[in-house]
């Protein structure tokens, strides 16, 4: 049996659906189902589901807003609420997957990409408390898998594509960030990674996974929006300031997660296969 925290969300959508399709039994739960910054009542649950294995995909996201009024909630959840659901993994004895960001990362690396033993350094609030969030789960746990994700996308969620998509029907041309740089992971294939780790038993740990191939925020609008007639002109981070400072450049390593035998599709693959 397998539990989902956010459920509802992006991932968690389309990990029910993975699930589904492949006649796994799990319980899905969200913040009404199981508030995970309520100790006690994650403790409850999770006894009364007994999973062998919790993928934790419940967060907070909104990378702008923790900067300040949602700094709280931001703690709240993502430090107290990945403690309480670590605390929860151990008493009953399940497996937690623990997804994470690349924005543990400064993006100042000057060669080569972001290793899983890279030292970490978040710019942004959001960052800070995912980062607190897999120390917890490494605390408390060692039967774990920490999986940093970076740029996601998919069918269930609001995110660059979609926002893209939208904007392309309101303007004719739209101005895009060209100088940070990374790797956009479709849910999906980050789902798929999930449920990989777990069947295959693989060595417990932090893991880096995202689609494969990099680019900056432009060339993934240039590669979204290619089919209209839109101008999608290339601007600086200077140009478009916003709350929370974003690494520049982080793009992570893929080896750890090809070396246990997963295949990556490419950005453009990935991209290719939502949309079409």
């Amino acid at each position: 049996m397998y539990l989902i925290t956010g459920g509802n969300g992006q991932l968690g959508t389309e990990l029910r659906h993975l699930l589904d399709e492949t006649g796994v039994d799990y319980v899905s739960t969200d913040a009404q189902e199981m508030d995970i910054t309520d100790s006690e009542a994650t403790t409850r649950k999770v006894h009364e589901i007994k999973p062998n294995v919790i993928f934790h995909c419940a967060a907070y996201t909104a990378v702008d807003q923790a900067e300040d009024e949602g700094k709280a909630l931001d703690e709240k959840i993502n430090v107290e609420g990945t403690r309480n659901v670590a605390q929860a993994a151990k008493a009953v004895g399940s497996t937690l997957v623990y997804i994470s960001t690349d924005y543990v990362f400064d993006g100042t690396k000057k060669e080569g990409e972001y290793r899983v033993d890279d030292p970490v350094n978040p710019l942004n609030e959001y960052g800070r408390t995912k980062l607190l969030g897999e120390q917890a789960v490494q605390e408390i746990l060692s039967d774990y898998y920490i999986i940093r994700t970076s740029w996601v996308f998919g069918q269930y969620g609001h995110n660059f594509v979609y926002t893209m998509q939208r904007l392309a029907k309101e303007h004719e041309s739209l101005t895009v960030v060209n100088d940070q740089f990374g790797r956009p992971t479709w849910t999906r294939t980050l789902a798929e990674f999930m449920k990989y780790v777990i069947d295959q038993k693989s060595p417990n740990g932090v893991y880096h996974l995202s689609n494969d191939n990099y680019c900056s925020w432009y060339e993934f609008a240039k590669e979204i929006l290619k089919d209209t007639t839109v101008e999608v002109n290339p601007v600086t981070s200077e140009q478009y300031p916003q709350k929370a400072k974003r690494p520049q450049y982080s793009v992570m390593d893929l080896s750890k997660a090809k070396a246990i035998g997963f295949e990556i599709p490419t950005w453009q693959e990935a991209l290719h296969f939502m949309l079409k």
